[in-house]
């Protein structure tokens, strides 16, 4: 069975087949660093790769970019309110970011432009839009894009313009034709700091953020390429102003293949800065290890909602503790070679061609643990490791996991065990599972019998 990607453009499953044989051209777009990055960021950090690494392991080459937006209003009003530079405050955020991504397995992709590094480009495509009758200046200083010059405007998002309009949230700009024309060329205030404008043909300012990605895509990857990808939130404007851009400016299809990840909810509501209710990847990586998050957003289809909660996490670190308490047992294990015949490997291949379908691939690993418990098989546990790292899991030290956490002295594990106790006693059974699970997380099994409970490391 050949790779199978859900298409967002077409809204259904397309066999994947690149432009050029062989080789994989992906686009994913990145962080706006002004702050650190958040577990919504996070997700499409693995996801997407999930999907690089499976694109690898198929037998691509891959060329990789994900952009770093490091100019922006957002960008300019944090450094003004810390007194710094544009450029100091995004080169901190970057090294963060690279901090995080690293710690989550997140491999680096083979290009990752700045905006501020591409402008020249940026101007290009607007200088090529202007002379099309497809851009315009504004008498307040900014170049617009004129979205009902482009008809198909709103594909993406399968909405007609007038649609689009009847939903819209912002407030309408001075100087614009249509309340959905984008900015192409934002004008200089004269307020702003001095290293957040360029002087161009159209004045002093800065570009637009949606004009950034197509130009830093466009340059890097081509004019048409094959993958796409971020966060189901950029489907409406930025990715549907991108393809609008891109295609106006070369007459040619942007993208062939469109691919959105889910969000991340609390409470069923969508995780971000703008609503206040996001944790940051190191907030969370003080209570679980790296490899425990990055399962948790692995074991979910990347397009489907992930609800976070600390209980989701510990559910996570235990599942985890299973696949690695079945590599424990076995002492040794031989070079791994994936032979994609067998049958837990032919099971995981099925299931990752099929939209990179990891919930199903994660059912195989441990599927497979549970025999590599049966069997003590070296040969079943090296496939075990091997599979696991097709999704960037399971490299790590057995043992090391297992222990790994298990700080809390003897006092404070029986304090726990009589809060136990106490909580069955009055039926407080949701509390009593809730502290055998952070025991469990702690590498801490507990045994009831009849004369108490007694507690052991787990193996």
């Amino acid at each position: 069975m050949s790779l199978r990607i859900y298409n967002t453009l077409t809204r259904d499953l397309q066999a994947f087949s690149p432009i050029e044989p062989g080789h994989v051209r992906m686009y994913v777009c990145g962080m706006t660093v002004y702050d650190l990055c958040h577990l919504g960021h996070a997700r499409s950090m693995v996801a997407f790769d999930v999907v690089q690494r499976w694109l690898r392991e198929s037998g691509f080459r891959v060329t990789y970019v994900r952009n770093i937006t490091d100019i922006d209003d957002k960008i300019i009003r944090r450094a003004v309110e810390n007194g710094e530079t544009i450029r100091s405050l995004t080169d901190r955020m970057i090294d963060a970011l690279h901090q995080d991504a690293d710690a989550l397995g997140v491999q680096r992709p083979t290009h990752e432009p700045r905006a501020t590094e591409y402008v020249p480009q940026m101007l290009s495509m607007i200088g090529r839009l202007e002379a099309k009758g497809l851009a315009y200046r504004a008498g307040n200083g900014d170049v617009n894009y004129a979205v009902r010059k482009f008809p198909s405007y709103g594909r993406l998002s399968g909405k007609s313009l007038d649609e689009l309009r009847a939903g819209e949230r912002v407030a309408v700009d001075d100087g614009k034709l249509d309340p959905l024309d984008p900015v192409l060329w934002k004008s200089a205030k004269p307020t702003e700091p001095a290293d957040a404008k360029w002087d161009s043909e159209f004045g002093a300012g800065r570009p637009g953020w949606h004009i950034e990605c197509s130009a830093m895509a466009c340059e890097l990857l081509g004019e048409t390429f094959d993958i796409h990808g971020g966060g189901a939130d950029l489907q409406f404007p930025h990715h549907e102003t991108e393809i609008a851009q891109s295609e106006g400016a070369s007459g040619k299809t942007f993208v062939n293949t469109w691919m959105h990840n889910g969000f991340i909810n609390i409470d069923n509501e969508k995780m971000s800065k703008s609503l206040g209710n996001f944790f940051t990847i190191r907030d969370v990586l003080k209570a679980f290890d790296a490899e425990t998050v990055r399962f948790f957003v692995v074991r979910s289809h990347y397009r489907s909602p992930l609800n976070y909660s600390d209980a989701h996490l510990q559910d996570a670190r235990n599942a985890l503790r299973r696949l690695y308490t079945a590599l424990d047992q076995v002492s040794a294990e031989p070079e791994a070679v994936i032979d994609w015949t067998g049958p837990y490997a032919a099971r995981f291949k099925a299931a990752m061609d099929e939209d990179f379908g990891t919930p199903e691939a994660v059912a195989v690993l441990f599927d497979l643990a549970t025999e590599v418990n049966k069997t003590r098989s070296p040969v079943l546990a090296a496939q075990l490791r091997a599979l696991g790292g097709c999704l960037g899991l399971l490299q790590g030290d057995p043992k090391a996991f297992l222990q790994a956490g298990a700080s809390l002295d003897d006092d404070a594990i029986q304090q726990l065990i009589e809060q136990r106790a106490q909580a069955k006693k009055g039926k407080d059974f949701a509390e009593a599972d809730r502290i055998r699970n952070e025991l469990l997380a702690q590498g801490i099994v507990l045994k009831d019998g009849s004369d108490g409970t007694r507690w052991e490391m787990a193996s």
